[in-house]
């Protein structure tokens, strides 16, 4: 008598760190099915401080914070009102503050954020969509899905060291958003709204919610996940164009 042996399912190749990183970018879903698996992040992130970190640094030496400094407090009315003497005072303590506010960003900062957005949508998702995402998930998907501000920030660091200083916007280093078609005294406010419409992140907005969908398939939808995290962006944009208005 012939018998017959089942087939086996192919168990799917585990995905390395590094892997992950540029798969995240041009190989999305085998990439984040692969993190649904088994979640990492600590690369991504790490990576992302450390460019961060870069950009501050260089900046710092090749450009210098006064002349940023200038452009900004001559943008400001309410520091246009001040005496030329406390005007001098405030450009000295914006001069020393602004470089370790960047650092500070760049090693605690950014990773809070990370941390609160991954978490606020956990709780989205699994409130909306009973994905019983874990915590480590939802941090996979996001830091993996900011790979393209890697790319952004690889562009910035060349552009820093290429680029003569007196050249250089900090605000708009890549020139990927709409605030490079504005003039140099247009309102803050609309500068704010302007250079939150930038290439890569649409292009991370659309990676997140790709992911989501990616690692819970059955629970998430695409259209759902981008519907959550482009309204969520929504809110946090108004909300940095209100405070860009009231202050400046």
């Amino acid at each position: 008598m012939a018998t017959t042996t089942a087939a086996v399912p192919e168990t799917p190749q585990h995905i390395g760190a590094f892997g992950r990183i540029i798969g995240a970018i041009i190989n999305p879903r085998p990439t984040f099915e692969d993190i649904a698996r088994k979640p990492s992040w600590l690369l991504p992130l790490l990576l992302l401080i450390i460019l961060s970190l870069s950009i501050t640094y260089i900046f710092g030496k090749r450009v210098g914070w006064r002349a940023f400094m200038e452009k900004q407090l001559a943008q400001n009315s309410r520091v246009q009102q001040l005496t030329p003497e406390q005007r001098e005072q405030t450009l000295e303590t914006q001069v020393k503050v602004a470089p370790i506010i960047g650092y500070v960003f760049g090693v605690i900062g950014f990773p809070i954020v990370v941390v609160v957005i991954a978490a606020i949508f956990m709780g989205i998702f699994n409130a909306t969509s009973s994905a019983a995402l874990d915590f480590k998930t939802s941090l996979g998907v996001i830091t993996h899905s900011y790979m393209p501000f890697v790319i952004a920030s690889i562009l910035g660091v060349l552009i820093l060291c290429l680029k003569p200083p007196d050249q250089i916007d900090l605000q708009n280093l890549v020139a990927s958003n709409a605030g490079t078609f504005l003039s140099s005294d247009a309102p803050k406010w609309l500068l704010s709204l302007c250079t939150s419409l930038d290439i890569f992140t649409f292009w991370v907005l659309g990676l997140m919610a790709f992911a989501y969908s990616a690692v819970r398939p059955k629970k998430i939808k695409f259209g759902s996940a981008l519907t959550w995290i482009v309204g969520i962006w929504v809110v946090f944009v108004l909300v940095k164009v209100g405070v860009a208005a009231i202050f400046s």
